[in-house]
């Protein structure tokens, strides 16, 4: 399974997290994923709660759920946002 490596910015936490993530998954799965994971590394800053978004961190754009990671053009180096 292919990965890609993206950085995550989690403003609950004002902390960056370098994630891998599976460019063939939805992102919907991927978010559920992520959540959970940041979720534990942020010390009880933030709290997975199933109503967080995904989205591109320099444009603010909220990812489509309902597409897998490699439609959304998200590649290496690519920097998100968990909110």
């Amino acid at each position: 399974m292919n990965k890609v490596l993206v950085e995550i910015f989690l403003p609950a936490a004002d902390k960056s997290f370098d994630v891998y993530i599976p460019v063939e998954s939805q992102m919907s799965e991927v978010l559920l994923l992520v959540s959970a994971l940041l979720s534990d590394l942020s010390d009880g800053k933030y709290k997975a709660n199933g109503q967080a978004v995904l989205c591109d961190a320099a444009t603010g754009i909220i990812y489509n759920i309902n597409m897998a990671v490699c439609e959304l053009g998200i590649q290496n180096g690519s920097k998100l946002m968990l909110i």
